[in-house]
């Protein structure tokens, strides 16, 4: 098979529904013929681009690269022709803030390569209940969000939002730990570790953590709260200083583990949100469906949270 535009063009609408059958009645194909599509340029590529999930598929990590290829090619191949406007030409705005979420990197990438006409600045923002407030007052347009089951995120009528994930919280523990050979981690056995956590976030947390740790029936020994760099973080855990909730995406350094904890007691859930209006529906549909592909990028790279997921269920889809 010659491999076609047409066929990076399946690959990109597969990674983005994360679903055959919905990227086939996205472009109008059949099941069937879908599923026979994939197979011919997965038999060109001679690897498995995609893991088959009861819920979908997943991108495998060679599916990751040339997923990325893919939208590069077709980004090159859409601007072939065009000619330079007569003039300056101002982009479309889009103001974006983003609380510390694992998406906003991929989902970037993936919004610059479909809408290239925008002029996007994006701000770093910790506190949800912050983001929600610059919303409400028209100071950004849209925004990456955190909260938590049961405390949902509140706005008023001029702000909408939809959920782009609710996943679990793990744990990153230092790689000598005592529990460093259990599949899971009880919160419970963790009752004597000191904690690193993040401030709080005006959604929920910490006060999430701390209620988890009170229904497993401890308060935690110590706590240090920290907000920096990952990898500032990681050193002070492989280091033995402590352990610390992290996201079930997190990449660990050598010398740290992540481990899922027993029961699932702590879930996050990452929520685009925005101005009604402002940014224009398609903008906030191709916001959405970049965040949501670029989550399914990380699943992809992320061995602990793949290998939870299978002795359990595949929560990558859940609103």
């Amino acid at each position: 098979m010659e491999l076609e535009l047409r066929h990076l063009r399946v690959l990109c609408a597969i990674a983005d529904a994360g679903s055959v059958g919905r990227a086939a009645s996205e472009l109008g194909y059949s099941q069937p013929a879908m599923s026979t599509q994939l197979q011919r340029i997965e038999r060109h590529f001679g690897r498995p681009l995609f893991e088959r999930r009861p819920s979908g598929v997943e991108l495998t990590r060679y599916g990751t690269e040339v997923l990325a290829q893919a939208r590069d090619v077709l980004a090159r191949a859409a601007a072939i022709g065009r000619l330079p406007a007569a003039g300056p030409r101002a982009g479309r705005p889009l103001r974006l803030a983003a609380t510390n979420s694992p998406v906003l990197a991929g989902m970037l990438v993936r919004l610059r390569s479909r809408l290239s006409d925008l002029a996007l600045t994006v701000s770093s923002v910790y506190p949800s209940s912050e983001i929600v407030e610059l919303l409400e007052r028209g100071e950004v347009d849209a925004a990456i969000a955190a909260d938590y089951p049961g405390r949902e995120l509140r706005h008023s009528a001029a702000v909408a939002h939809r959920g782009i994930v609710t996943e679990p919280s793990f744990v990153a523990l230092p790689s000598g730990h005592r529990l460093q050979h259990c599949q899971e981690v009880a919160l419970a056995d963790l009752a004597d570790d000191p904690w690193f956590l993040t401030p709080d976030d005006g959604a929920g947390w910490p006060g999430v953590f701390y209620a988890a740790c009170d229904a497993a029936g401890f308060t935690p020994a110590a706590v240090h709260e920290f907000l920096g760099d990952q990898q500032q973080l990681q050193n002070m855990i492989a280091e033995g200083l402590g352990a610390s909730i992290v996201q079930a995406t997190f990449r660990p350094i050598p010398g740290v583990l992540v481990k899922p904890l027993a029961g699932t007691p702590l879930w996050c859930r990452y929520v685009l949100a925005w101005r009604h209006g402002s940014p224009a529906d398609e903008v906030a549909d191709t916001l959405f469906t970049s965040a949501a592909a670029a989550y399914r990028a990380l699943i992809a790279q992320s061995p602990h949270f793949r290998s939870w997921a299978s002795r359990t269920w595949n929560v990558t889809t859940r609103p």
